[in-house]
């Protein structure tokens, strides 16, 4: 028996697509059930990341918000597997409210910069307040103006003011005290990297939406299962969960050194991969 093809399932089990965007891959190619399937298995990449960071933070004993942080993400990727198996609008929001929501996360780890974790003193309720008055505004102003790429530009800003908040604290003068000189360069090299990754997989994205017509005829030239090397959009999920989670190994270890010790903290390797580990320091 050859391959389903959407001929053979003009429309899979959820119905019409009522979200406000639809990929290069074609729906319903291979199963009833799964509108895109490259598109959504792809997502187990970041979801797996996401689950190795929040869980070597909790098994090192690191701050309740970096655990948060890693559980985010993989809400993340499970609102993008939903919305490209179902192509609706509801599980196209369970993927892109989250994207804000992380995203505006870590910009409270980066200006919460004062000394300790305890998150009772008022700028770190302040900041608490406006980025959740900030997530409730766009949730809101989103509903009402189902534009995909004004949530584009909202995500790009916030991701933007995240960059330029990790250049100032590694340059300040202020912090050179507190990180030492070669633990400033494993924090820039990992967050470096993962704006390389994450940008890699935003000119994929891209590319994969401008020449869709050319791809989907070298897809068909090839044929499957080859031809899932072709689908663009399943490189941005990979590229940018990689991506993500190298960033935000690095904003973990940068504000772990500003607001702690930075003895007590160093980078280890769980499967290739880096994660912040906690160190037994000795007590003079």
């Amino acid at each position: 028996m050859g391959v389903q093809t959407t001929e053979q399932w003009p429309q899979g089990l959820w119905g019409p697509v009522t979200a406000t965007l639809d990929w290069c891959e074609a729906n319903y190619q291979f199963s009833y059930y799964i509108a895109e399937w490259a598109n959504s298995f792809s997502n187990i990449s970041t979801m797996a990341l996401a689950s190795l960071g929040a869980w070597t933070s909790w098994r090192h004993s690191l701050p309740l918000r970096y655990v948060i942080g890693g559980i985010g993400v993989w809400l993340v990727g499970l609102g993008s597997f939903a919305f490209h198996a179902t192509l609706l609008y509801e599980a196209q929001l369970a993927d892109e409210l989250p994207m804000i929501y992380v995203a505006s996360h870590s910009l409270f780890l980066l200006f919460d910069d004062r000394p300790g974790f305890d998150t009772k003193n008022r700028r770190s309720i302040f900041l608490i307040a406006a980025l959740v008055l900030f997530d409730i505004l766009f949730t809101y102003s989103y509903y009402l103006y189902r534009n995909p790429v004004y949530h584009q530009a909202v995500f790009a800003s916030v991701v933007l003011l995240v960059t330029i908040r990790v250049t100032i604290i590694i340059r300040s003068s202020d912090n050179t005290a507190r990180i030492p000189s070669d633990k400033k360069a494993v924090i820039s090299r990992l967050f470096s990297l993962g704006v390389f990754t994450f940008a890699s997989g935003f000119l994929i994205w891209n590319l994969d939406n401008i020449f869709c017509v050319t791809i989907t005829k070298w897809k068909k030239a090839v044929d499957w299962p080859l031809a899932f090397l072709l689908e663009g959009h399943s490189w941005w999920h990979i590229l940018t969960g990689l991506g993500t989670y190298l960033k935000f190994v690095g904003i973990q270890y940068l504000t772990l050194c500003i607001k702690d010790d930075h003895r007590k903290y160093d980078v280890g390797r769980k499967f290739g991969l880096p994660f912040v580990k906690r160190l037994e320091i000795k007590q003079d």
